[in-house]
């Protein structure tokens, strides 16, 4: 992040202020959820030191699920929350102090980084980073560019139930969550099978050398296996399905709780720690590994399930 917009950020969190948010894509729950969470002070799950003001609608005409709701949403944060619109993202950032990337569809991603990156203002960006391992990175190639910080993550990974299965001493992880594909993504996994393999890397860290992909049309399973010998596996349900992990420890194995549920507002409050500081809490590099994750299973599906190096 540039000194300049450090330095006003921490000014900003140090007199107590609220930090003015923007929010790019209209398209998504998560767009409501977390305008909910860090703009109403009566919500139980109300998250100080941020504030959304301004949005861009976004959208992505061909996927249904994007074009059935961005209008809807919008006029939710406008009516509701009382939240500016503008017309372009360029416009939108000389607003707001950050950004939050929320577009449902990761194609365009990259393209509305680019301007945020443009505009030099801290961005988080939802799940998908990107639809395909090279667009994710191009955005951390021009982050770095441009001195702006950035980060993107999946609630799941601030789950209580994932962080108190975290530990060094875990030999091995089976996860498992919701694997629905998206036709317009090059990267089939990361429109929805991204949250298991947060929930993996959250549990096992980074270092996967190698993967081998088995698919059927009601799931995936992909196994990888890292650099020291562990071995860490993902079950992608389809259409949906819960979520959960087993941890295989030396002399333990642990398992989720039955019923495995997870809040946004403990991502809100990552997003707006990282906001104030300017340090990401998920490295990007692990996040670049988790799309290189995806792509060697895609590749190792297509090989007829062979397995396939990470690049």
């Amino acid at each position: 992040m540039r000194l300049f917009t450090f330095l006003f950020l921490l000014a900003t969190a140090a007199c107590g202020a609220d930090l003015r948010v923007g929010i790019v894509g209209t398209d998504t729950s998560h767009a409501q959820e977390f305008t909910r969470i860090l703009n109403d002070p009566n919500a139980k799950d109300h998250v100080a030191g941020a504030r959304v003001i301004a949005a861009w609608e976004g959208g992505s005409p061909d996927i249904k699920e994007s074009a059935s709701r961005r209008d809807k949403i919008a006029a939710e944060l406008r009516d509701q929350w009382h939240v500016t619109f503008y017309r372009d993202i360029a416009t939108l950032c000389k607003n707001v102090d950050a950004i939050l990337i929320e577009s449902l569809d990761g194609r365009v991603h990259l393209e509305q980084a680019r301007q945020v990156f443009a505009a030099h203002k801290p961005v988080f960006i939802d799940k998908p980073l990107s639809d395909s391992l090279a667009g994710a990175q191009e955005i951390a190639k021009l982050a770095k560019q441009n001195g702006v910080a950035w980060f993107s993550s999946s609630s799941l990974r601030y789950a209580d139930w994932v962080q108190d299965l975290r530990s060094p001493g875990n030999l091995g992880v089976m996860a498992w969550g919701p694997g629905p594909q998206e036709t317009h993504q090059k990267l089939d996994l990361s429109w929805y099978a991204i949250h298991p393999i947060e929930i993996l890397y959250t549990l096992m860290g980074p270092g996967c050398t190698e993967v081998t992909r088995t698919s059927t049309p009601d799931a995936d399973v992909i196994v990888g296996r890292w650099k020291n010998g562990r071995i860490g596996t993902v079950r992608a349900i389809r259409p949906y399905s819960g979520y959960g992990a087993v941890v295989f420890r030396e002399k333990r194995i642990l398992q989720s709780p039955p019923k495995a549920e997870f809040s946004y507002k403990l991502l809100v409050e990552r997003i707006v720690q990282f906001f104030q500081t300017g340090r990401p809490p998920v490295p990007n590099d692990v996040t670049l590994e988790m799309f290189e994750f995806m792509d060697a299973a895609q590749r190792s599906v297509q090989s007829g399930g062979r397995p396939a190096k990470l690049r």
